[in-house]
């Protein structure tokens, strides 16, 4: 996968709906998180096609992008932050969000 044709935001859109599905399911105050960074075509566009793409293409997909956009430590940061928030949403922080966390972080800082 050589280039992806994303804007920031929606590569935002991306990660974040790939960190909401860490627990198999998208609540509706995780996706007013992801809509609250992004406006709703966005969200619309990246979902249905973060909805066709396994784990690995997203994965693929998310540090092609980071690359293309040049990201700095402080705009992974920002990312990281807005995880958090979309993982507190729900007042719930369980087990495989929390290891979400730590994928994505190894995956953003690399």
């Amino acid at each position: 996968m050589n280039t992806i044709d994303w804007t920031r935001d929606e590569l935002v859109a991306y990660i974040l709906l790939f960190a909401a599905n860490a627990d198999f399911r998208e609540d509706n105050k995780e996706r007013n998180v992801i809509i609250s960074k992004v406006d709703m075509q966005t969200f619309s566009d990246i979902h249905e096609e973060f909805d066709n793409d396994n784990d690995y293409q997203g994965i693929k997909k998310i540090k092609t992008s980071l690359e293309q956009h040049n990201y700095n430590k402080e705009d992974i940061e920002v990312i990281i932050a807005d995880i958090k928030v979309l993982f507190f949403s729900d007042k719930e922080f369980n087990v495989l969000e929390q290891n979400m966390l730590r994928f994505l972080e190894r995956i953003l800082r690399q």
